[in-house]
């Protein structure tokens, strides 16, 4: 072979050898950068999980010491008379009347015969109740038990003063048994605020109210217990579950004492009267009080919303027992268990699994359901907090947005709320494969469905709604502001997955 050619020959394959070089150099070049750019987009995401985190602990801890309480008793003894004086002032007697039956025709034929006029009409018979309430603010806004005015025909209070007032009933909470009254007047004394969070059991408290219709009467007793769940509420008409997390007392407290304020040594309010355990109907050593936590949160949103707005994890729940944490090998030995996630839920959208203990809330330790109930109960839908759960053995912190009993991430306007209660069901907008399928051009689709309307009219889950009265429905706000402007009977149309059409009437 001549020497050039084989020159050639050698440059050739050298050539050849330095591009297969420099390729495997720019592909491993280019896997290192996309390699970088994987690790820096996770190590970015798990910094921006961990910032929220902290930014969440920092916000929950900082909500809880919003009111200070202090527990300094005198040494020389206990002395009530300052938190007595700073408070009576501040309670009122509230009287009820009802109509125990309305006006009715009646025949009397020995009447008529004689007479003539033996079809006459009786006169509605009236009862009447008592119990008592806490002012405030000093423009007239008591706050009382929902159980002392619910189906009141006519509210009055009488202020320390011995002035009466006939009130105007802003709104109630079934749930969690208050309501919200109004009287026109203004200075009027109004009553401090505590933190019931910070109450300690042992502390003294007073109970101020008008028991048997003895107004401005005052107990004593301390706190015996926390968090008691009596079962006496019923839930919401909306199946709302009731908040019962009572601070329990062995102040004396007697029917007439309901509505009435719970102080403590400094005279702030850390409850509300509501409820005795006695077979007798009279006191027996043991009384209940409503959180003020609790109250000044549902007194909130009454006067903002005009319905209380209550934030919900979404979760099916129960106390984690011995046997329990034996069975499911949780390691803990309190908490709240996670038996399901619901759909549309905060928490099965924030990642809680089945299986997983709760056990703080908001930086809160929860112990039992009804620990974890009163704490959410002072937050809103759309509220970011944090949650913190045991999973096989690891604390986790999950950060989660609560949402309200039908899935949605904001607060609902009081008629908004009044038709979600009627109708009782989780609902969201079809999506478009389900709306390609059936071939229809919107619809709001029943995820769940509780007691109210839609099940009372035979409309089962799945079912889409796509008209209302021959109006098409457009999206979930579009079918609320249509049955917002409807009364009396309306017809739903629609269709289920099956391709099965329907028609559903109801009355609003």
């Amino acid at each position: 072979m001549p020497f050039s050619s084989y020159f050639d020959m050698i440059i050739h394959k050298t050539t050849k050898d330095m591009k297969r070089i420099v390729g495997y150099f720019l592909a491993a070049f280019l896997g290192g950068l996309l390699s970088l750019a994987s690790i820096t987009y996770f190590q970015n995401d798990q910094l921006d999980r961990i910032q929220k985190i902290e930014a969440l602990r920092a916000q929950n801890s900082q909500s809880n010491t919003t009111h200070q309480v202090s527990y300094g008793v005198p040494l020389e003894s206990v002395d009530f008379a300052d938190a007595a004086e700073r408070t009576v002032n501040a309670v009122v007697h509230v009287k009820t009347t009802y109509e125990l039956d309305g006006g009715y025709y009646s025949f009397d034929p020995i009447r008529h015969f004689f007479f003539g006029d033996g079809i006459y009409q009786k006169q509605p018979r009236f009862g009447a109740g008592a119990g008592s309430g806490v002012i405030m603010s000093d423009d007239g806004y008591i706050v009382t038990n929902n159980h002392v005015i619910d189906g009141a025909t006519k509210v009055q209070v009488t202020t320390n003063d011995n002035r009466t007032l006939d009130a105007e009933v802003i709104g109630q909470d079934p749930s969690s048994d208050l309501a919200l009254v109004k009287v026109e007047a203004a200075d009027l004394p109004r009553i401090e605020l505590g933190n019931s969070d910070n109450v300690r059991v042992g502390e003294w408290v007073l109970a101020v109210g008008n028991p048997f219709n003895l107004e401005s009467t005052v107990t004593a007793g301390i706190v015996s217990a926390k968090g008691r769940d009596i079962n006496i509420l019923a839930n919401g008409p909306n199946g709302a579950s009731a908040v019962e997390s009572f601070i329990q007392t062995d102040a004396a407290v007697n029917p007439g004492n309901s509505g009435g304020a719970l102080v403590n040594s400094r005279g702030e309010l850390i409850g509300i009267n509501a409820a005795i355990k006695s077979n007798t109907g009279s006191y027996t050593g043991y009384s209940f009080a409503i959180p003020v936590n609790i109250v000044s949160k549902v007194v909130e949103d009454l006067l903002e919303y005009g319905a209380v707005q209550r934030g919900y994890l979404g979760v099916q729940i129960q106390n984690v027992t011995q046997e329990l944490s034996n069975l499911e090998k949780l390691g803990v030995s309190d908490g709240v268990y996670v038996a399901s996630t619901i759909d549309l839920g905060a928490a099965k959208e924030a990642g809680i699994k089945k299986g997983d203990v709760i056990t703080h809330i908001a930086e809160r330790k929860v112990k039992n359901v009804t620990e974890m109930q009163e704490q959410l109960s002072t937050f809103r839908p759309g509220d970011e907090i944090l949650v913190s759960v045991i999973r096989g053995g690891n604390a986790i912190n999950i950060p989660l947005t609560l949402r309200n009993q039908f899935g949605e991430a904001e607060v609902t306007p009081r008629k908004e709320v009044e038709i979600h209660e009627k109708l009782n069901a989780l609902m969201e907008n079809v999506d478009d494969e389900t709306k390609e399928l059936l071939d229809i051009s919107s619809g709001v689709q029943i995820k769940e469905l509780g007691s109210g309307k839609l099940r009372s009219a035979g409309m089962a889950q799945g079912f889409i709604i796509t008209k209302v009265d021959q109006t098409v429905i457009k999206d979930k706000n579009h079918l609320i502001e249509v049955l917002e402007s409807k009364k009396g009977g309306v017809l739903i149309e629609g269709i289920y997955p099956n391709g099965k059409r329907a028609y559903y009437g109801f009355g609003l």
